[in-house]
């Protein structure tokens, strides 16, 4: 069964930064393209980046420069360093497979990012 568990969001001021981690079990991590999604309040949930087996990134036009995804396959654990933070970055962040998600998503963690 899949499980995920997303950790590290919290509470910022607009420009400071966030380190958020997701810890993945019961799949074949190092064949599975993995995704880092958003849902602000409101509003869909939508792809922020994603990551290839070998350490291919992709981001969204709104986070290209600032946020930085990676994987260590050893620890079958995502990371999104999110920096230069904006108010409008704030929302529930959670990881996924990507493009094809899992039916399960883990409980997301929040990053509030103040102005």
């Amino acid at each position: 069964q899949v499980q995920l568990v997303e950790s590290g969001g919290g509470l910022v001021q607009a420009g400071e930064s966030l380190t958020l981690s997701c810890a993945a079990s019961g799949m074949l991590f190092s064949f599975t393209v993995m995704g880092w999604y958003r849902q602000a309040p409101g509003k869909q949930r939508e792809l922020v980046a994603s990551i290839t087996p070998d350490g291919r990134p992709n981001y969204a036009d709104a986070v290209k420069g600032r946020f930085t995804i990676s994987r260590d396959s050893a620890k079958m654990t995502v990371y999104l360093q999110l920096d230069s933070l904006k108010p409008e970055d704030t929302a529930i962040y959670y990881c996924n497979r990507y493009p094809t998600v899992w039916s399960s998503w883990g409980q997301g963690t929040q990053v509030t990012v103040s102005s």
